[in-house]
């Protein structure tokens, strides 16, 4: 008997066990789960146009607020303000923001002046704009976006009726030439397609601050960031995992909703970002994290007994036909995804940037263990 045969037998068939356990795990959430955006229609909404707050900080975002701002106040919606919180900015940012509140008696300004003393990270900032906010339903962005059109605010709004307190958007990043862009605006697309797929299924966990809306009675009623204060990132996603429930949150994808954000233009400063978000994973309640571990972990398996398994010629066409399934069923909902999100041109490229994150996101984790922590500007 040939013991080395039933040893490369054995291995194959262990590292098949594994090939197929992966495959089931992925194919359960891209069905289960991520289909839902796919088939998702915006239902016919009664007309609800609730005075609205959209709160922005900046700190040293002239350039941005110059260039941006005058779009927030283009919505078309019948009451709302814009509050701005220049958060101990040394730019011309104060400046810009006196001369336009000439001109528009709805833009309310919130100064935080620089204490050496005392310093703090955007969740201050946030809140300050949340307190100084005149009313109930507000809309959250950055001062690097911009709205995708002058129904955004209306939008977000026509939601809150019923038990809704939470609307989650899409907040993507602008289209430019080069590679790291895709995979910038790839990985902005994922997060997007699992966060939305799952409030979808009533298993809300995140949302993005580039375009989030909530009540602010439900802030003041979860104690603000309270429980997670000392957390420099999380003002969305962990305020957003700790708020929701199945009954209070809702989605809204339609391309008038989206808001665009300037793009990181260097892997350095990407990878700096990445690093501040990442770090608010471990927070997350048990659920979500095992929920999201379970769709990182199956993807690490299944490529690698994938390799195994071509090394060792094991049932090479039942394994390459599986891959193809799977491959096939993640182009589908990627190609009906993309379109909801405005992020079509991606979907060729999807497989080649998958694997280029798989090897990118184990630096960035463990990054955050030798170096020192990021700010929020």
């Amino acid at each position: 008997m040939d013991f080395s045969v039933f040893k490369t037998f054995s291995w194959g068939l262990l590292a098949f066990g594994v090939f197929a356990f992966a495959l089931l795990i992925q194919l359960w959430y891209y069905l289960g789960f991520f289909s839902r955006l796919v088939f998702h229609k915006k239902k016919d909404l009664p007309s609800n146009t609730p005075p609205a707050s959209i709160v922005i900080c900046a700190k040293n975002e002239d350039d941005n607020l110059v260039e941006f701002l005058p779009l927030i106040f283009e919505q078309d919606y019948p009451e709302f303000e814009v509050v701005v919180v220049n958060d101990c900015s040394w730019d011309n940012t104060a400046d810009f923001l006196k001369e336009f509140a000439k001109k528009h008696s709805n833009l309310k300004i919130v100064t935080i002046k620089e204490d050496d003393t005392y310093t703090h990270g955007k969740k201050v900032a946030l809140m300050m704009g949340i307190k100084g906010a005149t009313h109930e339903h507000m809309l959250l962005t950055d001062a690097d976006c911009k709205p995708n059109s002058k129904d955004w605010l209306k939008n977000m709004m026509q939601h809150f009726a019923g038990e809704t307190e939470i609307v989650l958007g899409y907040g993507g990043y602008e289209k430019q030439k080069g590679f790291l862009n895709k995979i910038i605006r790839y990985d902005t697309f994922m997060i997007a397609l699992q966060f939305l797929s799952f409030a979808l299924a009533g298993k809300t966990y995140m949302g993005t601050g580039r375009n989030l809306a909530y009540k602010k009675s439900l802030f003041f009623k979860m104690k603000g960031f309270a429980s997670h204060y000392h957390i420099e990132s999380g003002d969305d996603d962990l305020f957003v995992n700790e708020a929701a429930t199945k009954q209070n949150s809702k989605i809204e994808v339609s391309l008038e909703s989206h808001t665009i954000s300037r793009v990181k233009t260097s892997f350095k400063s990407w990878f700096r970002q990445k690093r501040r978000h990442i770090t608010t994973f471990k927070f997350y309640n048990g659920a979500s994290k095992f929920r999201l571990m379970m769709i990182i972990s199956s993807q690490y398996l299944f490529f690698m007994a994938l390799v195994v398994l071509l090394v060792l010629q094991f049932q090479p066409v039942l394994v390459l036909s599986l891959f193809a399934l799977r491959l096939l069923i993640q182009m589908i909902i990627f190609n009906k995804s993309m379109k909801h999100l405005a992020e079509k041109d991606l979907l060729l490229l999807a497989p080649f940037i998958e694997l280029i994150l798989l090897f990118i996101y184990p630096m960035i984790s463990m990054s955050n263990t030798f170096m020192k922590k990021n700010k929020w500007k």
